[in-house]
């Protein structure tokens, strides 16, 4: 006799096979969906970063020391949150390794992916918080699309309902439905709540609320990725407390519903408190070129050169930036003068030392003695003859003026907060803003 429950025509029905076998090789879905997430963001996350600057191919620098680390983290969580499946009683140490089995927490996931992607930023000279804008939209979608994998599994649905929509569960034994007498699979009694399909499409929304804010507000120095902190978390609120798997509680509360609702303070704080225009990089010792054209990729290769290659150059870091300054760098190739400190991943630099509230400095608001610059006002009067001429500026190549990441350009003359003296792009801000594209 059958025990499956009877089925509904307007029921979500679930897989019932989570597994297949490539001769001795289990194929897992749900390890599937997780990698197709993964490419996912990565695609998002290139294409934000080339827009903002950064060389072609950096997103895969980042992701082959973020991915293993988020991994790492995930399990990490999940091993601490649920302890008594490994430790105690009962419970079976060596398990903690066994991640095809299932248990990986995205709170350690996000934690750990940060720490790996802070290390490989620090390597290419991008700041952290560039990375974490770009990935802003990605990591949503990489989310939603992981959650199918929870549908194959048939698990993190909600409790009993009877809306249309409600789902069917299999009873699963090692990634696959068991069977009754006739051979047919197994179901649980009544419908459920299909809480991965609500996180999958909350997490859409997100994606795309980042998106169109992001373009709107142009959100800077992590701002973005704060926003789609606290929508997730948002969501992930009210849809674990529907969740009925087994879960371990604080004071009658789900562990994770605590962890929502402090991340969430923790990143309204954060968008908050922190200020600031959107960075932008500019590659530092790449090989003499002409001028990159509008919308090209920054990695340029010099053909003339003896013993050049078709094989994009790779920049020894990146300076930040301000929005016309790149503008005008992408549209001319003549990159501002370089700052008095070096661009560095941890290291703070003259454009993340805002000298108003905003944090946005501007050419009038830095004093002569702060870097021994003189004002647009000075300039344009007494120490005019100082500054030297517009032909000067504009020799050679971006990759000269730029120098090395630790050491000025242009003899002594240091630039503004983005770096340029404010004369420079002043007349042509309008003409030079890069179109907005971002992805």
């Amino acid at each position: 006799m059958s025990l499956a429950s009877p089925t509904s025509l307007a029921a979500i029905p679930s897989p019932s096979n989570a597994v297949w076998q490539l001769g001795p090789f289990p194929i897992r879905a749900y390890a599937l969906f997780i990698l197709a997430g993964i490419a996912v963001a990565c695609w998002v996350t290139e294409r934000r970063l080339r827009q903002r600057g950064a060389a072609p191919g950096a997103v895969l620098d980042i992701a082959v020391w973020a991915v293993p680390a988020g991994i790492i983290g995930a399990r990490i969580y999940h091993v601490i949150t649920s302890p008594e499946k490994y430790f105690g009683t009962g419970g079976d140490w060596i398990k903690v390794f066994f991640i095809h089995e299932g248990g990986l927490g995205i709170w350690g996931a996000v934690a750990g992916g940060a720490v790996g992607a802070w290390i490989a930023a620090r390597q290419l000279g991008i700041p952290l918080t560039v990375v974490a804008d770009a990935l802003a939209p990605g990591l949503p979608l990489a989310q939603a699309i992981g959650r199918l994998g929870n549908w194959f599994n048939n698990e993190l649905y909600g409790g009993r309902t009877d809306l249309p929509w409600g789902l069917e569960i299999h009873r699963m034994d090692g990634g696959q439905a068991l069977r009754d007498e006739a051979g047919q699979p197994i179901l649980e009694e009544g419908l459920y709540h299909p809480t991965f399909a609500y996180e999958l499409l909350w997490n859409v929304g997100v994606a795309a609320m980042v998106y169109f804010l992001d373009r709107k507000l142009r959100l800077g120095r992590g701002r973005a990725f704060a926003l789609y902190v606290m929508g997730y978390t948002a969501g992930r609120f009210w849809i674990e407390m529907m969740r009925t798997d087994e879960a371990n509680t604080i004071l009658g509360v789900r562990v994770n519903v605590w962890t929502a609702a402090l991340v969430f303070l923790g990143a309204l704080i954060y968008f908050l408190r922190v200020r600031g225009p959107r960075e932008y990089l500019i590659p530092v010792g790449l090989p003499s070129v002409a001028g990159p054209p509008a919308g090209s990729d920054v990695s340029q290769v010099d053909l003339s050169a003896k013993g050049a290659t078709t094989e994009p150059a790779v920049p020894e870091g990146y300076r930040v930036v301000g929005e016309e300054q790149f503008a005008h760098w992408r549209r001319t190739g003549e990159a501002p003068p370089e700052a008095a400190d070096p661009v560095d991943a941890g290291a703070p630099t003259v454009a993340d030392r805002p000298d108003d509230d905003t944090g946005s400095p501007t050419g009038t608001d830095r004093p002569d003695d702060d870097t021994g610059s003189p004002t647009v006002a000075d300039r344009a009067d007494d120490d005019a003859a100082a500054a030297p001429p517009q032909g000067e500026r504009s020799e050679g190549s971006a990759g000269e003026r730029a120098g090395s990441a630790g050491g000025p350009a242009d003899g002594e003359q240091t630039g503004s907060a983005s770096g340029a003296p404010a004369g420079d792009t002043t007349a042509e801000s309008a003409a030079a803003r890069p179109v907005d594209r971002d992805s």
